[in-house]
């Protein structure tokens, strides 16, 4: 089903940029054992934009075979209509029941193109059971995906076009999605929404965060409300370092394996200020 905590799992590198497939499946394997109903694999968090075709293919596959697949999401979103195509078959092709796909945003595309673009590749997927989940970022992407424009795909392909990942922030967009429609699965990008989550008709949250908060956020989403300012506490000192270097720190320091600081350009490595406060975290015991 695909909703309750969902970690965007970050990818380990070497200091070359290679790909470290045994660091990724322990961390995978432990974030689904402590808190986590799934992942979602090459996400934001998982640096899929810094990453080339055959590297991202590789890590699909390395996933898919090792790990159970009715708890894995991958994001296959490219502008390119033809390789994000090509990515989400593969990704059928490897059995995962759900891509998480960003709209084709360099040409700041209107409805209509939207609309057009999503219904190529609905199209081009044919028979496939794949589905498709909009992934809206619009600090990354410049543009919201219009409400117009998912109601429409849901309606004309709902067993195709069935869920969204909101990383806006935007909660009143959201709530809206899931009250216009009830079937479509939405899932924020912060687990400091999990208290009321359930009452505003959200199926869960997709976060990097929760790589390290999940067996809270697990308690919360299961009814510990009284929880949930501490869950806010953790994630807002993660936020407040870089993102993606932050929560590739904390793997590592959980791990002991100093590859998972690795991040792939244009990120850059933490300064010793943000590490020190990062060493601090409660969630350091939490993750243990």
């Amino acid at each position: 089903m695909m909703t309750g905590i969902i970690a965007a799992v970050p990818t380990p590198f070497d200091a070359q940029g290679r790909f470290l497939a045994d660091a990724f499946l322990d961390h995978a394997r432990w974030a689904l054992a402590n808190g986590c109903d799934g992942l979602n694999i090459l996400g934001s968090t998982g640096e899929a934009n810094s990453l080339d075709t055959a590297t991202r293919r590789t890590v699909m596959a390395h996933a898919a075979r090792s790990l159970d697949r009715d708890r894995l999401m991958v994001g296959t979103g490219t502008p390119s209509i033809r390789e994000t195509t090509a990515l989400t078959r593969h990704a059928d092709d490897l059995g995962y029941p759900v891509a998480l796909v960003l709209p084709p945003y360099y040409y700041n595309p209107s409805e209509e193109g939207l609309i057009a673009w999503y219904r190529a590749l609905d199209k081009a997927l044919g028979d496939r059971p794949i589905r498709v989940w909009f992934y809206n970022f619009p600090q990354m992407t410049g543009f919201v995906i219009p409400e117009a424009v998912i109601a429409h795909l849901h309606k004309a392909a709902p067993r195709r076009f069935d869920g969204i990942k909101d990383s806006s922030g935007d909660l009143a967009y959201c709530r809206s999605l899931a009250s216009r429609l009830p079937g479509l699965r939405v899932l924020p990008s912060s687990e400091t929404t999990l208290a009321d989550g359930r009452r505003d008709g959200f199926a869960g949250c997709i976060s990097a965060t929760v790589n390290h908060t999940a067996l809270l956020c697990a308690r919360v989403w299961k009814g510990e409300t009284a929880l949930a300012p501490q869950v806010a506490d953790l994630r807002a000192a993660i936020t407040a370092c870089p993102l993606i270097p932050a929560v590739k720190y904390l793997v590592s320091r959980r791990t002991g394996i100093p590859d998972w600081r690795n991040v792939l350009p244009p990120f850059t490595s933490l300064d010793p200020l943000a590490i020190a406060s990062l060493d601090r975290l409660a969630v350091l015991r939490i993750a243990a």
